[in-house]
């Protein structure tokens, strides 16, 4: 999916804002009539204000917008209590429902993969939270698995999903915790395991705690992954074939919660 990012003058265009400050990446999203006109999304640093400020003038300059433009802003995420400019926080898990129903209205299962967390989300046929679970405090299950994987393997964290399909001997990792499979991963490495048959193997070891999260909370179909964790097109097709079903990963699956909260945006100005 390709977006035009066109500013048309007409006096009666409405325009709302989405924020998501996550705890790795930041991601706004610019709506008008319920339609995404532009979005951003940029690494979180250690400013979440700053950064916050930063997204949000990244879309709007894709549309040759100000913040004076904007008729409201509904923050969301990690840091969304620094979003000094937003008229609104809400929970990132409303977010996101709202933000899936909006791309794919029959998914029922939301998979959502963050850099610290991942959450499996269940959801009504109008977007609304029916209940959810979190991993524990454990980067086994999240992006920061892959991201401590790919300083070991030396490569770029946008490099993991093409390379672990090439993969033919996935190797097995005896635990599910990030600290400890670091120091596997490592060992595998001097043993002479390929890359690829490291990142299928960690691939399965994520797959299984985030599946064990899935069966925890009850699979409806149909399901779809979110989050940074879903641009990995291995992960994704792992835990698909744990789940023995297929999922669904939207074009930009980093901006749904802010999706989510720029369409809550909306409703806001239309009551």
């Amino acid at each position: 999916m390709m977006y035009m990012y066109v500013r048309r003058m007409e006096d009666d265009m409405v325009f709302v804002l989405g924020i998501d400050v996550g705890s790795g990446y930041s991601k706004a999203v610019v709506c008008e009539g319920g339609m995404v006109k532009s979005h951003a999304v940029m690494p979180s640093g250690g400013n979440y204000k700053d950064t916050a400020r930063a997204v949000s003038e990244k879309a709007l300059q894709k549309m040759n917008l100000s913040q004076g433009d904007i008729r409201y802003t509904v923050a969301t995420g990690y840091g969304a209590g620094t979003v000094d400019f937003a008229n609104e926080t809400v929970t990132d898990i409303s977010c996101h429902g709202a933000g899936i129903q909006h791309i794919f209205p029959a998914v029922r299962t939301l998979i959502d993969i963050g850099s610290q967390f991942s959450r499996v989300i269940r959801v009504n046929d109008e977007g609304k939270v029916k209940s959810f679970i979190m991993n524990e405090k454990c980067a086994g299950g999240s992006g920061k698995f892959l991201q401590i994987i790919a300083r070991i393997l030396k490569i770029g964290i946008d490099e993991i999903s093409a390379l672990s399909l090439t993969a033919t001997k996935p190797v097995e990792f005896t635990t599910g915790c990030a600290v400890f499979a670091e120091s596997e991963a490592v060992s595998r490495i001097s043993e002479g395991a390929l890359p690829a048959d490291i990142l299928a193997g960690i691939h399965n070891a994520m797959a299984s705690k985030i599946v064990t999260l899935v069966t925890r909370i009850g699979l409806e179909e149909r399901c779809a992954i979110t989050g940074g964790g879903a641009k990995d097109m291995g992960l994704a097709r792992t835990i698909g074939a744990e789940l023995s079903t297929e999922v669904l990963v939207a074009d930009e699956p980093q901006i749904t919660a802010a999706l989510g909260a720029a369409l809550l945006a909306s409703e806001r100005i239309s009551r």
